[in-house]
């Protein structure tokens, strides 16, 4: 009798840490999208626990800057706009893929711009500001981050790895081909150094849907290494994100570094009306864990004209999975 109430009890206890434990796990769920009609975007989450979100703008004239101490915050902040483009001369055509990085207390905006009187002639170019919040002060122009190669070039990002400060971006190098991912060393925040190597060319078939592209990489440190997603092919449906990956102790400009997925890991779902996943990037949430996939994507599959010119790519927010071998699960098959 004394052991079956042992057990009973013993029921009872697990019974009431499981529910115990349910009730108080929250569940990381966002309200998609968050933001509307904002493409390629980026969310900083600062030391302070506020959000920084920078995207493009569907004209393409301008750079704006939202914070919210919530990622679902975000679709309802104030967009400051910190800095438009130029009348005339450089910087003055498209205004594409704009990130917010802050390196040594200092705050950066790296971003892609064209000519006014050539709008597709793109090259990169930065802009800093030394004021605590990155939507006040004064926003000084750096010019243009100067690679090797001058030809087509756009959506750079930067992370630190053992000391070394990288810059990896999408450029034309590759006859034939539209652009392809270069990483290489900085000398500072505003100069490359050193080699400059392509670690990933679309070279697969659904990389060359529409366009052949590699482009909006973005990198996510965990487990001992370095995962970068990237998207690939023509920004219709057809859209999706790629990965590479490389141990974080790995000579980083060696290509053989770098492994590559031979499948997209987050595509077009049409069950989730999800069309054209891409240019995305990793945040925190809020409770300090769980890792976050910031991108965009439309709800429709079917686009008139040119997919530039249809703005109705949305920024929309994920948590992230990690499974048993220590690589993130993008979970395809679920609606966010």
């Amino acid at each position: 009798m004394k052991k079956r109430q042992m057990g009973l009890r013993i029921i009872v206890l697990v019974a009431v840490a499981i529910f115990t434990f349910g009730c108080c796990e929250k569940k990381v769920e966002y309200i998609n999208p968050i933001a509307a009609q904002r493409a390629d975007p980026w969310v900083y989450k600062n030391n302070d626990g506020v959000y920084y979100f920078i995207a493009t703008a569907p004209e393409y004239d301008r750079i704006e800057i939202r914070k919210s101490n919530t990622i679902n915050g975000i679709g309802t902040a104030e967009p400051v706009v910190v800095w438009k483009k130029h009348e005339e001369g450089t910087m003055g055509g498209f205004i594409w893929a704009p990130e917010l990085h802050k390196i040594n207390g200092k705050w950066y905006v790296y971003f892609a711009a064209g000519d006014a009187d050539n709008v597709w002639h793109i090259r990169m170019y930065v802009l800093s500001n030394e004021s605590d919040d990155p939507t006040t002060g004064e926003w000084v122009e750096e010019g243009r981050i100067f690679t090797q190669k001058d030809s087509f070039s756009l959506d750079a990002t930067t992370f630190e790895n053992n000391g070394e400060l990288y810059y990896i971006w999408a450029q034309g190098v590759r006859e034939g081909e539209n652009t392809s991912l270069l990483l290489s060393k900085m000398e500072s925040p505003i100069k490359l150094k050193g080699e400059e190597v392509i670690i990933c060319d679309p070279t697969l078939d659904w990389e060359r849907r529409g366009y052949k592209v590699n482009e909006g990489p973005a990198v996510l440190k965990k487990n001992g290494k370095i995962f970068v997603t990237y998207s690939a092919s023509a920004t219709d449906a057809n859209y999706c994100i790629g990965m590479l990956w490389a141990d974080e102790n790995a000579d980083l400009l060696d290509p053989k570094s770098w492994h590559k997925s031979q499948e997209p890991v987050f595509s077009t779902n049409k069950e989730a009306r999800r069309f054209g996943p891409g240019h995305s990037c990793f945040t925190v949430a809020e409770d300090g864990k769980t890792d976050v996939l910031i991108y965009h994507a439309r709800v429709y599959e079917q686009i008139r004209g040119n997919s530039l010119f249809d703005f109705n790519r949305h920024t929309r927010a994920r948590a992230i999975a990690w499974d048993e071998n220590g690589m993130p699960d993008f979970r395809q098959g679920e609606a966010d």
